[in-house]
């Protein structure tokens, strides 16, 4: 699919003067954000879920998840790291800008943090936002979430905030991935490592939403490099999808990791590993749905799995996150990108990324429009 950009949408939050006449006075961090004790599980839970047809009794099912490590997850652990590595990055490459953090499920809330924002007088933020590839709530919930944000601290206080671009296929991206798999690799006896199966995972999303974006594209291109560059054929790896919640009567991506490594082990598969590239952190779905259940269900059928690390904060994720922030402020002419498709862009179009349909209701009308 091309990332060549059609008109923009003119949002608050994605668009506004070009980049060279904005230069930007913060760095904003948003993430998903995730329970930090045993209280903040179900509250944490409801958030995520609020407006979503997810039964009662599939919330108390994941809550459980959580109260098995707990009820603490890593993810907001995993951003203080990111931004402690993040600052000294930036100020290697001459970037000195404030660092704010704001959450859309739980503390710090990204409203609050908006109205921070807005208090310390910033006027034009950069926001990174925790997700590699584009969908629905990769991206776009998040332009909306940013957009509620502007509207709580008040349209004429609050700074304007546009998002950085997406990194699936930079070439730091998909070499510290690969190393990461190579690494789980060679835990693998040496004398079986060829034969070994490698299954990318990601975060599976419903089959309407990804009609409307580029994920699964973009998640393939990633798997693709990241083969290429540990030197896997085609018929040694798969994508595959995990932690997929929703209706049972509702399409999601498929297939599902478990499924998966049963299948391989009935093909006299031995050994696989299992790496997240959907996730740029070893936060509660990697941690209860591969390291647990995958796990368990290998142990069960004799398959030998190895979970490869996510990016977490290598120093080399964190060095390409510097460098895409400064790419912005300087408008840098070279914009790396490997594979396919080359960089994706800065400002999202129209439509980018539309909501899934809901039951109910038509293709594109799960939630409000980006304005």
């Amino acid at each position: 699919m091309s990332q060549a950009a059609p008109p923009v949408d003119p949002t608050p939050a994605t668009a506004g003067p070009p980049v060279g006449e904005l230069p930007y006075d913060a760095i904003l961090l948003v993430s998903f954000g995730g329970p930090e004790g045993p209280d903040d599980v179900i509250p944490f839970l409801e958030n995520v879920l609020r407006g979503k047809p997810v039964p009662r009794e599939r919330m108390l099912e994941v809550a459980e998840h959580y109260q098995h490590f707990g009820g603490v997850s890593p993810i907001n652990e995993h951003c203080r790291q990111l931004i402690d590595a993040l600052r000294p990055a930036l100020k290697e490459i001459g970037v000195d800008l404030p660092i704010y953090w704001g959450n859309r499920n739980w503390h710090p809330m990204l409203d609050d943090t908006m109205r921070q924002m807005a208090d310390d007088g910033i006027r034009r933020a950069l926001a990174v936002v925790t997700s590699s590839y584009s969908s629905y709530s990769g991206c776009r919930q998040y332009r909306e979430n940013l957009q509620h944000a502007q509207r709580t601290a008040g349209e004429d206080r609050a700074p304007i905030i546009q998002k950085m671009r997406v990194w699936y296929n930079h070439p730091a991206w998909i070499e510290v991935n690969a190393d990461k798999v190579r690494a789980a690799l060679g835990q693998i006896p040496e004398d079986r490592r060829d034969a070994a199966r490698v299954a990318f995972t990601a975060h599976s999303i419903p089959e309407s939403m990804a009609r409307n974006c580029n994920y699964v594209t973009q998640l393939m291109e990633s798997c693709r490099l990241v083969a290429e560059a540990v030197g896997l054929p085609e018929s040694r790896w798969s994508l595959v999808y995990q932690s997929r919640s929703g209706r049972p009567q509702d399409p999601w991506l498929e297939p599902d990791i478990v499924d998966h490594l049963k299948d391989l082990r009935s093909q006299g598969v031995a050994d696989a590993v299992v790496h997240p590239i959907g996730f740029i952190s070893d936060h509660m779905e990697v941690l209860f749905d591969l390291d647990e259940e995958a796990k368990l269900a290998c142990n069960e059928i004799g398959l030998n799995m190895v979970r490869a690390d996510s990016a977490g904060t290598d120093p080399r994720f964190v060095a390409m996150l510097a460098e895409l922030i400064k790419e912005r402020i300087t408008e840098a002419p070279d914009r790396r990108a490997v594979g396919r498709f080359g960089p994706s862009h800065d400002v999202c179009p129209i439509n980018c990324c539309a909501p899934p349909a809901r039951p109910g209701r038509p293709e594109g009308a799960a939630g409000p429009p980006a304005r």
